[in-house]
């Protein structure tokens, strides 16, 4: 998350409890005792091996970059100031998901790094229009477009069903890990424990893992016919302390949410 984002954590938290502001919610449950993906297994979700020895989100494993489609976003200001950092999810051959709260109304530019390589500049960003620091609506989703393909295999939106409570999911993102480390591509483990037809949500737990400032609109991975798909973006937790707490997903499969990003991603992969 962007460190302003951090100060909204709980105005924007406040808008997900109890169902997401709006639809219809599933009755929450408490994460099984282990994961039934053990979380040293997460990184090959994006298709990447494990970076031995190492721990990250909060409660997670490092990942390679190689070809990962989980990138890194750096906003700049007028002067070329950072502003923050985010994640996004290569969904498109030159389109990246993110959330809207990474793209305040004073970003001028985006650079996007792969893990490797030069920055690559964006040709263009836009976040949801309804969504709005001060209100309820969970619609924090945002798309950068690349003026070239970026030459990473994008990864499915889950548009054919909705995610379900208690299945194990991937969250990924270049966030801070338990020791307050960022930029650094990293995947845990998560259960589903509450749906509604705007929000996904997760509990941290001894056994499962947690987002952290930085991770911000990044995906929440789950599986669909043996493929890693999209199922949301990442866009709040309801502690600054990342370690506890809840962690809250805009939903891919709202209806104004994939409107808003097939609009400007026609060609995004589906699942």
């Amino acid at each position: 998350m962007t460190s302003k984002a951090v100060a909204l954590l709980f105005l924007l938290c406040a808008a997900c409890g109890g169902g997401g502001g709006g639809g219809t919610s599933s009755t929450p449950s408490s994460p099984s005792p282990t994961p039934t993906v053990p979380v040293s297994s997460a990184c090959t979700a994006l298709g990447q091996a494990s970076v031995s020895g190492s721990t990250a989100i909060v409660n997670g494993v490092e990942c390679s970059t190689a070809n990962s489609p989980v990138v890194l976003l750096n906003m700049k200001d007028s002067t070329g100031l950072q502003l923050g950092s985010c994640s996004g999810t290569v969904v498109a051959p030159r389109g990246i998901l993110t959330a809207a709260h990474c793209l305040p109304a004073t970003t001028a530019s985006i650079k996007v790094f792969l893990g490797t390589g030069p920055e690559l500049v964006a040709a263009s960003f836009a976040g949801h229009p309804s969504w709005r620091e001060a209100n309820n609506t969970a619609l924090d989703v945002g798309v950068v477009l690349m003026p070239d393909d970026i030459g990473r295999t994008p990864v499915p939106l889950l548009l054919s069903r909705d995610a379900r409570v208690g299945e194990n999911a991937t969250l990924a993102g270049w966030g801070k890990d338990q020791a307050l480390i960022t930029a650094t591509l990293r995947a845990g483990i998560a259960t589903i424990t509450a749906v509604s037809s705007l929000v996904l949500q997760t509990s941290f737990s001894a056994n499962f893992s947690s987002v952290c400032q930085g991770d911000s609109g990044g995906p929440i991975l789950l599986s669909e016919g043996g493929v890693w798909s999209v199922g949301g973006v990442i866009s709040a937790n309801s502690t600054l302390g990342c370690s506890f707490g809840d962690n809250f997903y805009a939903n891919i499969r709202n209806p104004d949410i994939s409107s808003f990003v097939l609009a400007r991603v026609p060609n995004a992969a589906r699942k």
